[in-house]
């Protein structure tokens, strides 16, 4: 069965928590839930399997937080939910916002990631917490050691399960569900429902009830989406001139690769001193290190791959920049959801580059979001040579002021 989003005045008192948590989203300035969270929280409470879907920035990670918090028993200092999730980052965001959300009451969490020393997660399983988010890969190591015990577990949540899966984590996931208990409640949070989302809800949970607040129109309120015909030797030249012509207060720009990733920041790096990247190869202390730059408004370009296209809530970026093209239409959803997020009376801006070639993936983008996104032109700049020039030129990057 699916439900959708209930009306825009439901408030968070409507939606049966406790005093202590309405406490608590007072103490962060919640003042109303989202439609994810209005049609999801009431119905996770009861403790039933739930589906929510819905675009990433509106508010997931509370959706199932808030529940969750209201399940927990307090006075038994064991591990009673389980959060998987598909990258560190975003492991981390869901273990702060269980801090944020519970400070009022006792509860405790740990965060068990690759990359961080595991010596200080055994030592905060041993000494006893409610809730361990993590990970699949380091979530079956601490299983496998005997040290993380999932016998008392109430509670397992899937968050951005879609990508999970994209990235190959369907046999992790698998593997840990079936150390889980059978008598459980399974939550799963995604912002799409591919065939092998819903062939892994209709294993391993009972009857979900969904909660569907995905729509074809994304950000369409709050972003303002352009293309810009670019050649593909012109790429570098074109996003200076962009910037240079938006100004703005930050900027995410998004690439295919890792490679690419590294040429572009090492070009805009050698001019610019607040530019950073980010990509999966890079060691976890530089990915906190930069994370925490660009939250902190330090870093005002982050050269990124799709590591960060998820989960990852950060509300200055007032510009997105698609470098690449994205490869899947539900990326492009996901990158685009990155900004937008300002305040109620600012816009952000999302520009993609496309060469003449990708005409059929920037139609089934505009398909997806069920939205024609216009062209943008740079005053005083060809980003796309007319055809009859195309031929005659056979340079690189060397006419470029960031070469």
């Amino acid at each position: 069965m699916t439900t959708s989003a209930p009306g825009a005045s439901v408030t968070f008192a409507d939606l049966g928590l406790s005093q202590p948590t309405l406490n608590a989203l007072q103490n962060v300035q919640f003042e109303k839930p989202s439609p994810i969270q209005a049609a999801f929280i009431p119905l996770a409470m009861t403790g039933i399997d739930c589906i929510g879907q819905a675009h990433t920035g509106t508010g997931k990670t509370a959706a199932f937080v808030l529940p969750l918090l209201e399940r927990l028993n307090f006075d038994n200092r064991v591990v009673q939910a389980l959060v998987l999730a598909p990258t560190r980052e975003l492991s981390e965001q869901i273990a702060n916002e269980c801090k944020r959300l519970s400070y009022s009451s006792m509860c405790r969490s740990v965060c068990i990631v690759g990359g961080r020393p595991i010596r200080s997660q055994i030592n905060e399983l041993e000494k006893g917490v409610h809730i361990a988010i993590g990970t699949p890969g380091r979530v079956i190591d601490l299983i496998e050691r005997g040290i993380l015990n999932l016998q008392h577990l109430t509670v397992a949540i899937l968050d951005e399960a879609d990508r999970m899966l994209d990235i190959g984590f369907r046999p992790d996931i698998e593997k840990i569900l079936r150390r889980c208990p059978a008598e459980r409640q399974t939550l799963m949070l995604t912002a799409t429902m591919p065939p092998l989302v819903e062939r892994l809800a209709n294993r391993y949970m009972k009857s979900p009830e969904k909660v569907d607040c995905s729509t074809n129109g994304i950000a369409v309120k709050t972003v303002d989406q352009f293309y810009l015909t670019v050649d593909e030797d012109r790429k570098m030249e074109t996003l200076r001139r962009l910037l240079l012509d938006q100004r703005p207060q930050q900027v995410l720009v998004f690439l295919r690769t890792k490679r690419g990733a590294d040429r572009l920041h090492a070009k805009f790096s050698r001019k610019l001193p607040d530019v950073a990247i980010l990509h999966g190869d890079l060691p976890q202390t530089h990915r906190d290190r930069v994370m925490k730059a660009f939250r902190a408004g330090e870093v005002r370009m982050l050269i990124a791959t799709d590591v960060v296209g998820r989960g990852i809530d950060i509300s200055g970026i007032s510009h997105i920049i698609n470098f690449d093209i994205p490869e899947y239409c539900d990326d492009y959803v996901h990158r685009v959801g990155r900004t937008g997020r300002l305040s109620s009376d600012e816009k952000g801006y999302a520009f993609t580059f496309v060469t003449r070639d990708q005409g059929e993936q920037l139609t089934n983008i505009e398909l997806r979001i069920n939205t024609m996104l216009p062209e943008y032109k740079i005053p005083g700049f060809e980003a796309a040579r007319p055809k009859e020039r195309r031929a005659e030129w056979t340079g690189g990057f060397s006419n470029s002021p960031v070469s």
